[in-house]
């Protein structure tokens, strides 16, 4: 005689839930997947593959250091008069004009006019509050940002939500290797673009709960009754 088990007995019933929570995590885990990996296509087409002239003029130009060529292109913008001054934002502290000057050729007579250094910013928010200062202090409305291509993204993100009343136009730097091999191809530049979509992903969902007032974090923030330092320490 064969026993056939019985689903009303307690075993039973306690399988039932793990049964169905099981499903819905692997749900979960799927959707969340799928999502992450279309947000990520998203995120690659906003790279730019090719280096293009801003389409306007701007009253300044801020490069965000930490990128081959990004600090050349934006002199190459300020000697075009695509600005007024210039602002090199994330210096190290150990660097100087002279530094700048020697890797960046003919550059002596802008360094000496028209480029302030930011050597207060350590990453891309803090790029964002010391960029805030600068513009202000100048009364500029708009900004070339020079920053590479894949941290665009992020860096607009981070400006925009800084200084919601003034006009960004991004100027993207594509590096050497970007442009000859596919970042498909690269397991570096594959894993760069995921770390970078990962702090846009962050950039985005931080900045979207401060628009709803549930602002975590108090970096960008200004104390009200102090008066703002100066944000640069000029090249003169």
């Amino acid at each position: 005689m064969s026993l056939q088990s019985d689903d009303t007995s307690p075993n039973g019933f306690a399988a039932r839930p793990r049964g169905w929570l099981r499903a819905v995590i692997v749900a979960l885990l799927a959707v969340a997947f799928v999502a992450a990996a279309v947000g990520f296509v998203g995120f690659l087409s906003q790279l730019r593959g090719v280096e293009t002239a801003p389409p306007q003029n701007a009253d300044g130009i801020v490069v965000l250091t930490g990128g081959s060529s990004r600090v050349s292109d934006a002199m190459e913008l300020l000697a075009a008069g695509y600005g007024k001054r210039l602002l090199i934002s994330g210096v190290h502290p150990t660097n100087d004009a002279s530094d700048i000057s020697r890797s960046v050729p003919d550059s002596k007579g802008l360094m000496s006019c028209c480029v302030d250094l930011d050597r207060s910013a350590l990453n891309t928010r803090s790029n964002a509050a010391e960029t805030r200062r600068w513009a202000r202090e100048r009364g500029f409305k708009s900004l070339i940002v020079v920053t590479s291509n894949y941290h665009m993204p992020r860096a607009i993100v981070e400006l925009s939500h800084a200084m919601p009343d003034v006009t960004l136009i991004p100027f993207a730097v594509v590096g050497d290797k970007w442009r000859d091999e596919p970042w498909w191809t690269s397991g570096a530049t594959f894993r760069l673009l995921l770390s970078e979509y990962a702090k846009y992903v962050a950039a985005e969902m931080r900045v979207r709960l401060a628009d709803l007032g549930l602002d975590l974090t108090s970096e960008l923030a200004e104390p009200a009754a102090a008066p703002l330092r100066p944000a640069t320490a000029q090249a003169n």
